[in-house]
């Protein structure tokens, strides 16, 4: 490498090591320049997941399938597994894990957890047929335990775009809500086109809101769809985005989904295997004109620091990113425009999108990653940002300094975050049409600590998904997180939580609340580890 560019290596803050990986997977969702497909924008899930449990979580991806006929008819098409070999270098693992998906056709969302609370992480896929159930067996291997496990039986035609794992009934085992788009099948394909004969994606009033579904884990590998028992049948949407927190401090996961021109969802746990759907009393369901927008990728996170998940959503060019603070619990506020969103966010249309401290220094930032939906507007093909989040008031755009590919433009879709050289600092993974994924491991150290903790429960829920953490620092700042890797737009992250500490050394006090109850204090805990914390 010649000394300058090692050194502009070293300044940027996010580096792409994709290019030196040991694999071929491109995101590929099957357009070829006429025909146009209503799925074929969303493509490129991703799930951070350490299959090997060796230490270093690893990197699953799903990809498409050409239309009509839906099916993967080459390599081009098939989802990859890449193996984290350590020091920022990847292998494709897909094979010999039997992870390429050769038939299950266009792949949308991934989300990864111990389902089954063997100790090995397993894979959900959605895609535009049935949906896909992998087990690890825990040699390296998947096996395809859809047809027994039930997530395949959705209403036929439904179009699902992402799972996420929570046990929203606190029995020990992970059950799945599903985030699901419309009914759509090839042969109910709208074709729609301009006056110059140019084919573009029709617009989603074109297909009917369908509702989302809830499966719960009935605890010997079979799943039982309790949407109409739950309370989901009643409200339709268009999902994409799923957060899962429990924003109201009664102790059980909620559920937001984001809905792309409906009103958006905030289903309460009703803590008797119900839910209720809140969105519109708790403030959530429309921004502050009452207007529906085009919701992707979502993220709940408490990005203020006052002890409370906040919700946030990305959406289209010429909309405003929407930002809802929560107050105590009791409702949401719109502050997309009192946090300085409204000019940041306009010209850009995001689908990939989380909250990630990636400066430690204990404020939670925002990345989405970018690109319209087709190529025939103008500033189509866009770049990635980060907003830094600036005292829990206002967001700053730094996105210039955070290294080449925040400077390329493209068509990114889905987004993942996790700590992939476990070196502190968090890094990014996204997905791009047409490319190789980028990997930006986060190179650059403004000096601050950090705290990563990973929570694992007795016999059930081994994930801890739904586990809340509180940390005291010595100062007596307070910083707060829920464990659970849904992110964004087709994607599940990291599981660990991460802590940015700023210039404190230490954490006075940490306190972990577990799903189902029962609470673990740790106290004097020293700075800068990696710290398992197993429930008692």
């Amino acid at each position: 490498m010649k000394p300058l560019a090692a050194l502009l290596l070293a300044l940027a803050q996010f580096a792409d090591v994709a290019p030196t990986g040991d694999f071929l997977y491109v995101t590929n969702n099957g357009y070829n320049q006429g025909r146009k497909y209503f799925p074929q924008p969303l493509c490129g899930g991703i799930a951070v997941l350490d299959f090997d449990n060796d230490g270093l979580f690893d990197l699953y991806f799903t990809n498409g399938a050409p239309f009509p006929a839906g099916k993967k008819t080459g390599p081009e098409y098939h989802n990859a597994l890449l193996r984290n070999a350590g020091g920022g270098r990847f292998e494709d693992y897909t094979g010999r894990a039997g992870l390429a998906g050769e038939t299950l056709g266009y792949s949308l969302g991934a989300a990864a957890a111990d389902y089954d609370n063997d100790g090995f992480t397993d894979l959900f896929v959605a895609n535009a047929a049935a949906n896909t159930l992998y087990r690890n067996r825990g040699d390296g291997t998947f096996q395809d335990v859809t047809a027994a496990s039930g997530l395949g039986a959705t209403p036929p035609g439904t179009l699902s775009v992402q799972g996420a794992w929570l046990d929203y009934d606190h029995d020990g085992r992970l059950d799945l809500v599903l985030s699901n788009y419309t009914l759509w099948t090839p042969a109910t394909d709208q074709r729609c086109v301009r006056e110059d004969g140019v084919d573009y994606y029709c617009h989603p009033k074109t297909y009917p809101a369908v509702p989302h579904r809830l499966y719960r884990n009935m605890g010997d590998g079979t799943f039982k769809d309790v949407t109409l028992g739950a309370g989901f049948a009643s409200a339709l949407g268009k999902g994409m985005g799923i957060g899962i927190a429990d924003v109201n401090g009664d102790g059980w996961e909620d559920i937001f989904i984001a809905n792309d021109t409906e009103r958006n969802f905030l289903y309460l746990n009703q803590k008797n295997g119900t839910f209720r759907e809140q969105g519109l009393l708790l403030g959530v369901a429309y921004n502050d004109d009452a207007a529906t927008l085009s919701a992707m990728g979502a993220g709940v996170a408490d990005y203020d620091n006052d002890g409370w998940p906040d919700i946030f959503f990305n959406d289209l060019a010429g909309q405003v990113w929407g930002l809802f603070r929560n107050l105590g619990g009791r409702a949401f506020r719109y502050t997309s425009n009192a946090a300085g969103l409204a000019p940041l966010s306009a010209p850009f249309s995001g689908w990939g999108a989380a909250f990630i401290d990636y400066n430690n220094d204990g404020w939670k930032d925002i990345y989405s990653a970018n690109g319209d939906v087709d190529y025939l507007r103008p500033n189509a093909a866009q770049h990635d940002t980060i907003f830094e989040n600036a005292g829990g008031k206002r967001f700053i755009d730094v996105s210039a300094r955070m290294g080449a590919h925040f400077q390329r433009a493209g068509y990114q879709r889905g987004a993942a975050i996790a700590d992939l050289n476990n070196d502190g600092a968090l890094d990014i993974v996204v997905t791009s049409l047409g490319r190789r994924p980028a990997i930006l491991m986060n190179t650059a150290s403004a000096g601050n600590h950090w705290l990563t903790l990973r929570l694992t429960g007795r016999k059930a829920n081994r994930d801890s998904i739904g586990a809340r953490v509180t940390i005291t620092l010595a100062s007596g700042r307070k910083l707060h997180d829920w464990v659970n890797p849904s992110v964004g737009f087709l994607s599940s992250s990291d599981p660990r939580l991460h802590f940015g500490l700023g210039e404190e050394t230490r954490a006075a006090k940490i306190e972990v609340q577990w799903p189902g109850g029962g609470t673990l204090v740790r106290q004097n805990v020293a700075a800068d580890q990696f710290l398992t914390i197993a429930e008692p």
